[in-house]
């Protein structure tokens, strides 16, 4: 056998971009393990209810979403926290997060907020030496439970990106994951999903430039159709996801 060679790479401010970049991505992904596959937040609702029945209706239903409750509620809180976690502010942290326990308009997003938060906790701890930051910032808050925008900010501002460009990767992440539920739901074709994420993508940099100009007093957690919709969705008679 040859002998391995150990190369030390340093970055120049490319290969922090790059480095960034790519965590923003991983922490973004669908794919992590923290359940959001499994949720479609009022969107399957709107289906049973006749709200949404096509392509078009979607896709002005997401936009609404995206504009009226993420970026005004969840993305302004990543924006909010991220600054947080870097300056180990920990009270600033659990008044954050204790903000979006008590703003969750029904059981289930509640439950939805709680859970992918333990998971992404419990993601990190499955990385070993790799998740050892993450998990220790986490411990340090003693957050009870961890809410999903709080421990993705966590987990976001160990990156080196710059904060608009987590918050695009949040709002990317969260856009993929329903209009995904969108194409099970209604049903829809894969083209139509990739045409609704296409105009998610095009509203995604207003949003995130909403929420980074907000402030604790403009913040807000108020959406009263996909309230109602979301209580009824906790008796709904069949169903496909959890939210």
């Amino acid at each position: 056998m040859g002998t391995v060679t150990t190369t030390t790479i340093t970055m120049g401010d490319g290969g922090m971009a790059d480095a960034g970049l790519l965590q923003v991505l991983w922490i973004a992904s669908p794919a992590l393990p923290v359940g959001g596959f499994s949720y479609s937040e009022g969107l399957e609702a709107a289906v049973d209810a006749g709200v949404v029945s096509c392509e078009d209706s979607a896709a002005r239903w997401l936009v609404d979403q995206l504009h009226l409750g993420l970026s005004r509620s969840d993305l302004a809180v990543v924006a909010q926290a991220i600054p947080a976690w870097r300056e180990d502010d920990v009270e600033r942290i659990r008044a954050l997060n204790c903000w979006v326990l008590t703003t969750r308009e029904t059981h289930e997003l509640r439950l939805q907020t709680e859970q992918m938060g333990r998971s992404l906790a419990e993601w990190a701890r499955a990385l070993g030496e790799l998740g050892q930051g993450l998990t220790q910032r986490l411990n340090r808050a003693q957050l009870a439970p961890p809410t999903y925008p709080v421990a993705c900010a966590c987990a976001l501002a160990s990156s080196p990106a710059g904060l608009r460009s987590s918050l695009l990767g949040f709002a990317f992440g969260w856009a993929e994951n329903l209009v995904q539920a969108a194409i099970k739901s209604i049903p829809l074709g894969q083209s139509a999903g990739q045409r609704i994420l296409a105009r998610l993508a095009r509203e995604i940099p207003a949003a995130v430039d909403h929420a980074l100009s907000l402030d604790d007093d403009r913040r807000q957690a108020f959406t009263p159709m996909l309230a109602i919709l979301s209580a009824r969705h906790e008796t709904q008679y069949s169903r496909l996801f959890r939210s």
